[in-house]
């Protein structure tokens, strides 16, 4: 009977008048041991990770008096907080007499990895008030919180508390730190803490080179990692990954091919965030071949691999492929997710099939999948396949009849297609939409004047040249680049900074001279200025892209494509520019502007010149 007894609280039953009544035979009462602490941390291992034998063990731990022993409520607590119920653990804390430090930072990274960023920084502040010292351990969590919260004032302050508490040069907490200032944009700051380091590891170096792809300044990722390997520091999976992904924004095959052998090398082939990489370096920087035979070796593939894949031939004008690639996905059983559909219904309409993009798109608003019903940026989608084959009105119905609130994604499509079209009756009710929406947006002004200056309305240009320069706004400096042996070189219109202008120029020159020869007529309307035709000649022959091309003919091998990227919509010249060139010189051009990619081969272009 004793043994009955005391398995039957070790198994979480309280006394009850029953089993009361079990241990009182023959008016003789049999005593129960007591339940030790041994017993109750041994119970509370085997139950870590069922909640209601962990409130029942609370329960008990009431009853028996024992819920005095710190020990045992810390186990409590960690338990709680490791299934993610934080209001039980909080009442669980707050039950401690004196909790250590440690345990005031188990709390906040508690309510930091279950996104309760708020409680996370009030307890902190509840730390400072009560006169507890936060530790090494405290700060990253904290940190976190503030740039998750976008509070950089807030994360200021826990610098200041950093600094006081002598942690400014913990390797761990300055990381973080210096991640928090990377997502503010404060790169200064960031810069700063990781050159005053004394001693880097892999996350440091990992963090700088992530916070730099996902803030736009791919070009500082590559320095970093080149500058990391001069430091021997060996790149792992996560480097590899925020390598490739700059060499993507910026372009960058020969470098992107660099990183890719030394995944080969390292083994890293079955990592399928690398593959992920990898896929996506190829196509971005407009080597489908390439990105298409890595595909087909890849023995893991998830969504990402086939939605990657759809979304490269889509940028690169190979819609069939992308949509023939679609069909394949659905008939392996892989299911399609929201980016997929992004893919698709942009492979619709850089080729303008309006009829299927309707097609794909019905499907998803059909569909009880949520995650591949439209979203915002998949109506903007089916905006700019109306748009761009033409259909204003219709894509202007569109907008309207949306269930849900259009933003300046959606409208900003629609202002796109009312410039290439010059819609110049729905372009500016259009525009005046957009300085509602996104008031602080340079792009929709300069679209609107663009659209003003093609029909010759300069008076209308210089309202809208007005307005901008009221408010401080600047047109984006168009800029355009080419990678030559690992490096990469950065031209603007006009540029004569390069240490190789004087034969640039003379390229150009003797280009267009040719180019002329065979029908060849500067489109002067790309040029929205108000100034005389000669002029406006000299304008179009120093645009960044032609500047580009002429650098590429000289430097870049001639078996090899000359690869230009454009920070912004390249212009109709430009492209007419392109065929001539390609046609000339015999040479493959691939260009990729904001939007797509443009292959010229032998005088033609990929696009079919519906762009």
């Amino acid at each position: 009977m004793l043994n009955l007894y005391f398995s039957l609280r070790l198994k979480l039953l309280l006394p009850t008048r029953q089993s009361s009544a079990l241990l009182h035979t023959h008016d003789c009462t049999i005593p129960s041991p007591p339940l030790t602490k041994q017993a109750f941390t041994s119970l509370l291992k085997s139950s870590s990770s069922h909640p209601n034998q962990l409130k029942q063990i609370h329960a008990l731990l009431t009853t028996t008096g024992l819920s005095i022993k710190n020990s045992l409520i810390t186990q409590l607590l960690t338990s709680f907080i490791l299934l993610g119920d934080m209001t039980y653990a909080r009442r669980l804390f707050d039950e401690m007499h004196k909790p250590r430090p440690f345990l005031w930072n188990n709390l906040i990274k508690g309510y930091v990895k279950n996104n309760l960023l708020v409680e996370a920084t009030a307890i902190f502040g509840q730390m400072q008030r009560i006169g507890v010292h936060p530790d090494q351990f405290t700060f990253p969590f904290v940190l976190k919180a503030c740039a998750e919260l976008d509070d950089l004032w807030g994360g200021v302050e826990v610098h200041a508390h950093v600094v006081k508490f002598g942690l400014d040069f913990d390797a761990i907490v300055r990381t973080e730190l210096m991640i928090m200032y990377v997502k503010f944009g404060e790169l200064v700051s960031a810069e700063y803490l990781f050159e005053s380091m004394t001693q880097r590891d892999l996350v440091a170096w990992n963090a700088l080179i992530a916070a730099y792809v996902q803030t736009g300044h791919a070009g500082k990722a590559i320095w970093r990692f080149r500058q990391m390997g001069s430091a021997g520091i060996k790149p792992d999976s996560v480097t590899i990954v925020g390598a490739l992904s700059a060499c993507a924004h910026l372009g960058c095959l020969e470098i992107g091919k660099q990183i890719d052998q030394f995944v080969i090398e390292e083994g890293l082939e079955s990592n399928v965030f690398v593959n992920n990489a990898r896929l996506d370096m190829y196509a971005k920087c407009g080597n489908m071949d390439m990105a298409r035979s890595l595909f087909n070796k890849i023995s893991q593939r998830n969504v990402i691999s086939w939605s990657t894949m759809i979304g490269g031939y889509a940028i690169n004008g190979e819609s069939e492929k992308a949509l023939d690639l679609f069909s394949k996905m659905e008939n392996e059983g892989v299911q399609p997710n929201h980016v997929t559909f992004l893919g698709v219904l942009s492979s619709c309409s850089h080729v303008g099939l309006v009829s299927k993009g309707k097609t794909y798109f019905e499907y998803m608003a059909q569909s009880e999948d949520r995650n591949i019903q439209p979203r915002i940026e998949h109506y903007a989608c089916m905006v700019d396949l109306l748009g761009r084959s033409g259909h204003l009105e219709e894509a202007y119905d569109f907008i309207k009849s949306m269930p849900i609130e259009p933003d300046s994604g959606v409208w900003g499509a629609l202002l796109g297609a009312c410039t290439i079209h010059q819609n110049i009756d729905l372009g500016p009710y259009v525009a005046d939409v957009l300085f509602d929406l996104a008031p602080e947006m340079a792009s929709y002004y300069v679209l609107l004047s663009n659209m003003y200056a093609a029909a010759e309305r300069w008076d209308d240009v210089e309202k809208v040249r007005r307005r901008m320069r009221k408010k401080g706004m600047k047109k984006i400096a168009a800029y355009s680049s080419v990678e030559s042996n690992s490096e990469i070189h950065v031209f603007h219109g006009g540029d004569r900074l390069h240490p190789q202008s004087e034969s640039i120029y003379k390229v150009l020159e003797e280009l267009i001279k040719q180019m002329k020869g065979i029908g060849y007529v500067p489109k002067t309307s790309a040029v929205l200025h108000d100034v005389e035709m000669e002029e406006k000649e000299v304008t179009l022959s120093t645009h960044s892209e032609k500047l580009a091309i002429a650098f590429g003919l000289i430097n870049v091998r001639p078996e090899d494509p000359i690869r230009v990227m454009k920070n912004l919509r390249f212009c109709d010249d430009c492209h007419t520019f392109s065929k001539f060139v390609s046609r000339i010189t015999k040479r493959e051009i691939i260009v990729r502007d904001k939007h797509r990619f443009h292959h010229f081969n032998d005088g033609v272009c990929s696009c079919k010149d519906f762009w």
